[in-house]
């Protein structure tokens, strides 16, 4: 019986990897949404008009590597590649399932993985993340788009997040790291700990190195460089959506620290620009990779021209303060020595590929029966019994999910329903999620099929949806779902039976974030009612394109 569970886990895990590390397709896509490169040798901020929340970010020879946190979503730790900085694409997970895998079966908003770091080591690529419940994990690969290893806890314990290794010439480790006050019931200091040389396992508990109550509230964050004789600790202040970009720097690892503000909103619209990632080129200059909170688009990613000034790091462009830069929203690209062609992440998708695309993630860990990723040129999607007590849409582990691509867009889902004919009550539709959260989806009962519009506030609370029926349709029959998505997160929703002729359905709907993540664009199929066969929805394509 034990071997048959190892040999179910065994392939519930391939399955699920299968499903998340699909192919992009086409190798060059361009988004008609949000193109950061400028055609001209300049570039236009942000890079990455999504929330990639946290990202650090490394250069391997002349490859760039991104990672950023992914919390609830599974899989996560997405790997995002680029040769110039600015061309980015999604070429990987580094995590198929969430780890403990039984905890992140239910959705688990906010929680998972915070902010990650990235780094290359004796021929390695390490990533090592902060779970505030559980501790803080470590996991590697020798090729960051192939298959990573399993996550390794290297330091447990309540609120220890924003890890980042670091490891010195005369062969010792370190780990710099902070707390999450929710959970340790501390926070606004950086501690700096031992690490043992393989980078599994901390050799002691760590000492902090700075306190930022007084000047620099909510520091965390942390990433550990050295320059010069100098050990750097970079790190955010001051809070996601106002605060700084604080450096660090010591003569001893364990300090203490002088403190400089690199980087400021000043006049820029930029607000609290931080959290990032120092990156060298080819050619020997030097960049900062960091992200700007933009509320319901989440924390999206800009990237600001860096250089060194009597042994500090200056961050963006000097405009007001001495020693002190503010955001850039265009610039001249960097320099890699080559240039390279204009390619974006990936949006659209047409389900062709027999692997579902890197750009959708769930809400938790799948167990494997959610869909199939291409049935004769479409996503099926199978219904699944809603968790017991769920109270909305938010509660529902198998959303499949993407990031909003831009500030402006339209996307649209060709979708049909065929419910099981002994089942009343089968759903599936498209959402807009967030804490608050809209939609329009598609309800089976042994009447026949309506169309549905759905909002819900509040939904991570005491949330209750409101529902209004569109219209009947007939059984198995596709249908349009649309989303106009505008300035501010304004949401305006349409259908159509023909894609011709679209109907405007209920109010403007105004999106909101979810739990530490911006809002996203989900797609689900659920029942109500347990039974030894489920109905299906087939999503014939899924298109993101300007607003008309």
């Amino acid at each position: 019986m034990e071997i048959l569970k190892k040999g179910l886990v065994l392939l519930a895990l391939t399955a699920n990897q299968a499903f998340a590390q699909g192919v992009d397709k086409p190798v060059n896509y361009i988004s008609k949404v949000w193109s950061p490169d400028l055609g001209n040798g300049k570039y236009k901020n942000p890079i990455i008009n999504a929330d990639y929340s946290d990202p650090d970010a490394i250069r391997v020879g002349d490859d760039f590597y991104m990672t950023a946190s992914s919390f609830n979503h599974a899989p996560g730790l997405p790997i995002l590649h680029s040769k110039d900085l600015v061309n980015w694409t999604i070429i990987n997970h580094a995590l198929p399932q969430q780890h403990p895998v039984d905890v992140f079966s239910k959705v688990q908003h906010g929680n998972g993985v915070w902010a990650p770091s990235i780094r290359y080591h004796n021929g390695e690529f390490y990533i090592y993340y902060g779970d505030p419940d559980f501790g803080i994990y470590m996991l590697k690969t020798k090729d960051p788009k192939g298959d990573w290893s399993e996550p390794v806890m290297v330091f447990e314990g309540k609120g220890l997040i924003d890890p980042c290794p670091f490891w010195d010439e005369d062969g010792k480790a370190y780990l710099s790291f902070a707390y999450a006050g929710s959970r340790a019931g501390l926070k606004s200091v950086v501690l700096v700990a031992r690490l043992n040389y393989a980078g599994d396992k901390v050799l002691d508990k760590g000492v902090v190195v700075y306190d930022g109550h007084e000047l620099d509230p909510t520091i965390e964050g942390t990433k550990l460089h050295k320059r010069n004789g100098y050990y750097y600790l970079f790190a955010p202040a001051g809070g996601v959506a106002t605060g700084w970009q604080l450096v660090l720097r010591s003569k001893s690892i364990f300090g203490p620290f002088e403190r400089k503000v690199v980087m400021d909103q000043g006049k820029s619209p930029i607000n609290g620009p931080h959290q990032g990632a120092w990156i060298d080129t080819q050619t020997g200059e030097d960049w900062f990779v960091h992200f700007q909170d933009k509320d319901a688009y989440g924390r999206v990613v800009h990237l600001q021209p860096m250089k060194w000034v009597s042994d500090w790091p200056v961050i963006g462009v000097e405009k007001g303060k001495k020693g002190t830069g503010e955001p850039v929203l265009e610039y001249k690209k960097p320099n890699v020595g080559k240039t390279y062609p204009i390619v974006n992440p990936v949006e659209s998708d047409e389900f062709e590929a027999p692997l579902l695309g890197k750009q959708w993630q769930w809400q938790a860990n799948p167990d494997g029966t959610w869909l199939m990723p291409s049935n004769n040129g479409a996503l099926r999607l199978y219904t699944k019994k809603t968790p017991e007590g769920a109270k909305n849409l938010l509660d529902v582990p198998n959303i499949l999910t993407q990031k909003f691509p831009a500030d402006n867009f339209m996307a649209t889902a060709k979708i049909k329903l065929q419910g099981n004919e002994k089942i009343d009550n089968e759903r599936a539709g498209f959402a807009v999620v967030g804490e608050d959260y809209s939609q329009i989806f598609i309800r089976n009962t042994k009447q026949g099929q309506n169309l549905v519009f759905g909002v819900c506030k509040k939904g991570l609370t005491s949330g209750k949806e409101v529902e209004q029926q569109i219209t009947s349709i007939k059984p198995n029959q596709y249908v349009y779902l649309r989303v106009k998505v505008t300035d501010g997160g304004k949401c305006n929703w349409f259908y159509s039976l023909d894609d011709k002729k679209y109907t405007a359905v209920g109010d403007t709907f105004v999106a909101k974030p979810g739990k530490w993540i911006g809002a996203t664009l989900g797609l689900y199929a659920v029942r109500d009612t347990q039974i030894n066969d489920s109905g299906y929805a087939d999503v014939d394509w899924f298109r993101v394109e300007p607003v008309n």
